[in-house]
């Protein structure tokens, strides 16, 4: 029961310790570091999707031939769907970006800007959830402690992530409480996400693999469609390619020792 609360508490506490950066830091945040940190969570959740998720889906199935890649495909295109269908419906704005995206409304540029990370954080705590409804599975190929890595990797890559948003909502106007309260509540969709998939997942079984999968390619768009993109615009985007390689390599070795 630890465990399972730990995972589901892990990648708030990430983003609230992230969005407290506003008290520490100046108004605008330095291009360099944003360039990178974009690159470092970008690369945390390219590896958790391949090795926390995808991976398990496939051996989850327990078939040997070629059918065995099914719900892994399956569930990873409609995970891209979602995550597109997300974006269309959901207006929201996007850092460095003066155009909102989504259907038109009078809401303020700060509301729109916290509604884009938390649509980023949708799948987000979709995947720690049904990481952890696969971990107590029994007989599951993916242990409680791969689940907890999933859920630090994630706690990692939202720490800048908390940082990223809080720092512009300052530069907006807002003040450093609001900022850190808007930025830390921006994430509160990954705890409340997790428990109602681990709720839909615990009855489930046999979908299980379909969500693990799912939860990957819903991943695999905020970071194609979102993040990399942000952190290839403009100057220093060698940065965020060096940012990429730090956060991936650390989630595949945490994912391989300690999963």
């Amino acid at each position: 029961m630890d465990g399972l609360i730990i995972g589901l508490l892990l990648p708030f506490a990430g983003t609230t310790l992230g969005a407290a950066c506003v008290f520490l830091m100046k108004k605008q945040m330095p291009d360099l570091v944003q360039k990178i940190l974009l690159g470092f969570a970008s690369g945390v959740m390219v590896a958790a999707s391949v090795w926390s998720l995808l991976i398990p889906s496939i051996e989850m199935t327990g078939i040997t031939d070629a059918r065995r890649v099914l719900p892994a495909v399956i569930g990873f295109m409609f995970g891209i769907a979602f995550l597109l269908l997300m974006d269309k419906v959901t207006p929201h704005l996007h850092l460095g970006s003066s155009s909102p995206e989504g259907p038109h409304t009078h809401l303020s540029r700060t509301a729109m800007l916290v509604f884009a990370v938390t649509l980023h954080n949708i799948p987000e705590g979709m995947a720690v959830g049904v990481a952890l409804a696969a971990a107590l599975e029994q007989g599951s190929n993916l242990p409680m402690a791969g689940a907890l890595v999933l859920s630090l990797g994630i706690a990692i890559q939202n720490f800048p992530e908390g940082a990223i948003i809080s720092m512009p909502l300052h530069s907006e106007g807002n003040s450093r409480m609001r900022s850190f309260i808007m930025g830390t509540m921006s994430g509160i969709v990954e705890p409340i996400g997790a428990v109602l998939t681990l709720m839909l997942a615990s009855y489930v079984t046999a979908v299980l693999p379909y969500l693990l999968s799912f939860a990957a390619g819903a991943m695999i768009y905020v970071v194609i469609e979102e993040l990399i993109p942000e952190a290839s615009q403009g100057k220093h985007s060698n940065l965020g390619t060096i940012g990429f390689a730090i956060g991936f390599v650390l989630m595949m070795v945490l994912d391989v020792l300690l999963g």
